[in-house]
């Protein structure tokens, strides 16, 4: 395969990979929307029911099965998310190489 062919099959990777980072970035947010609601749902439960402090909420809140596991499903969200990225400016990287190698042998712009 010959430098262009590699060029173009690395553009087409980072158009993908661009779609692919618009939806983890959307189930990062929705994550994140749910974990927040839980957070803020749960701490209202523990002070309106429980008639706990609100000092030891902040304390408490975060052991809850379902904040504690909305809070993971974020996380997760936020690394994949995080890592699409990076993957991305790697592809960029790997074109600039590429296209810096291609006007070395042909002397051509790109």
């Amino acid at each position: 395969m010959d430098l262009f062919q590699e060029l173009e099959k690395k553009i087409q990777e980072l158009n993908i990979s661009l779609k692919k980072l618009r939806e983890t970035g959307t189930e990062f947010a929705e994550a994140e929307r749910d974990y927040k609601i839980t957070l803020r749902q749960e701490a209202l439960k523990l002070r309106s029911e429980k008639g706990m402090a609100v000092t030891l909420i902040q304390q408490i809140v975060y052991g809850i099965p379902e904040v504690a596991d909305k809070r993971f499903k974020r996380d997760v969200k936020e690394a994949i998310y995080k890592s699409n990225q990076e993957a991305i400016n790697v592809l960029k990287l790997q074109i600039r190489i590429m296209e810096n190698q291609i006007q070395r042998e042909y002397g051509a712009d790109i």
